[in-house]
């Protein structure tokens, strides 16, 4: 297993100490030197292989400028997690921070993508009452533990379809923080069918992040978005966002889309958003079963790859013209990152986050709500299973084999354990395309912050 990732991308020779996390632009002759290294030949073996080349002296040069950082452990870094992960996992008490609340199974769109079935998740169609909601939250603060902050997430199919029951939640969750010295982060997720002026202004005071769902383009957005009786929603919902946007002062939101097998040249949806204004933008890539039309394949992967590396060049360009904008996939932290537990772990989902449907049952995640043998128990009784929130905090980078010997796991952290259950039957599997396009997404976000830090 190598302990070092080289790739070039955008004229850059890129070298990732996978385990410590450190980052170097190299030379072509330290580039080609660092394999010999990790092989752990001495140096006038190296001069043996490459003095036909390079000159001797860049080569004795590339060695010692290596060995140096190496002695400060930024080089060839061992692995300091995988002898304890065990004992880190059976150790850490586990505390519920978040929650998604499925305030509504119901939509007034039909997304041909959706996971949740225009928002019926296998089942019938509802919307949360107040008393669920509230017994969802009383849950949550009893199982947080010492933990101050915790967050709620307002989900459906369409939440603005409950919106009253969202304000009374709020409400709710308000006049807890003071008894239980607790801080509720609140947040929402729409298609902005139903959004006006009352929601916006409360949502600006409220929510600590809002989701807006557009795929981009036009005729992108329409085709994969449409009412139900076929029409197109991105005319309806696009003066709306903007303005919401604007009223957050281009913060604390998202635009956040979903790209399929009709338009991988995605790059140009993202674009499409920033040309429009927006500052914060995220385009996932669809996952859905290769049965369906608009499922990425494995053929589509060459082209998804080109798409990223065009818009991560493109990223850099507008942001020293100072038109820059974020891209949810791109963002990484090369200082700090997240805590150890987050970087082997993940989300968190099946132990400190949960999901409620409306009617109260616990799932550990929005993508695991209707499948039954992954219902955990009910805001009235608790977790009844407590094997499966096991079995979710036995999933880590250490125990799906798929990741091992990636250089990208410290920053997906496994990946989602939904996406590996829906195409392995197994949590601690993997979704192989979705790994690959995370491996680029990597790449291309540390070359971009190697081209800004110049």
């Amino acid at each position: 297993m190598s302990l070092i990732h080289r790739y070039q991308s955008n004229g850059y020779n890129i070298v990732l100490d996978i385990n410590s996390g450190s980052v170097h632009l190299v030379d072509e002759v330290t580039y080609e030197v660092l394999p010999y290294m990790e092989e752990e030949l001495p140096v006038e073996e190296i001069i043996s292989k490459l003095g036909d080349r390079y000159p001797e002296k860049d080569i004795r040069t590339s060695y010692e400028e290596c060995t140096q950082l190496i002695q400060e452990k930024m080089l060839f870094t061992k692995d300091l997690y995988e002898e304890v992960i065990d004992q880190f996992t059976e150790n850490r008490q586990t505390v519920v921070k978040a929650m998604c609340l499925h305030i509504a199974h119901d939509c007034n769109l039909a997304c041909k993508y959706c996971f949740a079935e225009e928002g019926e998740y296998h089942g019938r169609r509802a919307l949360m009452s107040f008393e669920v909601g509230k017994k969802a939250l009383d849950f949550l603060i009893a199982n947080s533990g010492s933990r101050k902050n915790l967050e709620v997430d307002f989900f459906g199919g369409e939440p603005l379809m409950n919106w009253q029951v969202v304000k009374d939640l709020v409400a709710y969750g308000r006049e807890q923080e003071k008894l239980h010295n607790k801080q509720f982060r609140f947040t929402l997720t729409t298609n902005g069918v139903l959004l006006n002026d009352e929601i916006m202004e409360f949502c600006n005071k409220e929510m600590g992040n809002v989701v807006l769902s557009v795929d981009g383009r036009k005729e992108i957005h329409d085709l994969m978005r449409p009412f139900r009786r076929g029409d197109g929603s991105y005319d309806l919902i696009m003066p709306k966002f903007w303005k919401f946007a604007e009223s957050r002062n281009q913060d604390k939101y998202y635009v956040r889309g979903t790209f399929t097998h009709n338009n991988l040249d995605f790059s140009n949806d993202v674009l499409h958003l920033a040309d429009l204004g927006y500052k914060q933008i995220s385009v996932e890539p669809v996952v859905a079963a290769d049965t369906e039309d608009y499922a990425i394949r494995e053929e589509d992967i060459p082209q998804i790859l080109e798409q990223y590396d065009i818009l991560a060049k493109e990223m850099i360009k507008r942001e020293k013209e100072g038109r820059g904008f974020n891209f949810f996939h791109f963002m990484i932290d090369l200082t700090g990152g997240p805590c150890v537990y987050k970087r082997l772990s993940g989300c968190g989902s099946g132990t400190e986050y949960l999901a409620v449907t409306p009617w109260g049952d616990l799932y550990p995640c929005h993508q695991f709500v209707g499948e039954e043998e992954y219902l955990m128990g009910n805001v009235d009784e608790g977790i009844v299973r407590p094997e499966i929130r096991k079995a979710f905090s036995k999933c880590n980078v250490y125990t799906k084999p798929g990741c091992k010997d990636c250089f990208a796991r410290f920053y997906c952290s496994g990946g989602c354990a939904a996406n590996a259950y829906h195409f392995q039957n197994d949590i601690c599997g993997t979704y192989e395309i979705g790994c690959k396009l995370q491996r680029k997404r990597v790449e291309c976000a540390i070359m971009i912050k190697a081209a800004l830090a110049e």
